[in-house]
């Protein structure tokens, strides 16, 4: 066994949870005992990944850190790289 790629995906896998039920409570807090104007709009968002196949969020997940976007074309100016090793045209 590669312990080194396991120990990778082990230590991946924890700041993941960390990060995720930190932001995961916030959410759930602002959802639960807030209410504002966009709030349908980001209870439409937390429920994605439930209705569309991952494929499906990948892909915009592509479209919206790719070259050409806003935010993909943000990354490249400050750090000379780029998020997404390819360019979708």
């Amino acid at each position: 066994m590669d312990w080194i790629s396991f120990d990778l995906s082990l230590r991946l896998a924890i700041c993941t949870t960390a990060v995720l039920i930190v932001l995961g409570l916030a959410v759930a807090r602002l959802l639960a005992w807030s209410r504002f104007p966009s709030r349908y709009m980001v209870e439409a968002v937390v429920a994605l990944p439930l209705v569309l196949p991952s494929t499906v969020l990948g892909y915009y997940l592509l479209l919206f850190l790719g070259r050409e976007s806003p935010v993909g074309l943000l990354v490249e100016s400050l750090t000379a790289e780029t998020l997404v090793f390819l360019s979708l045209d």
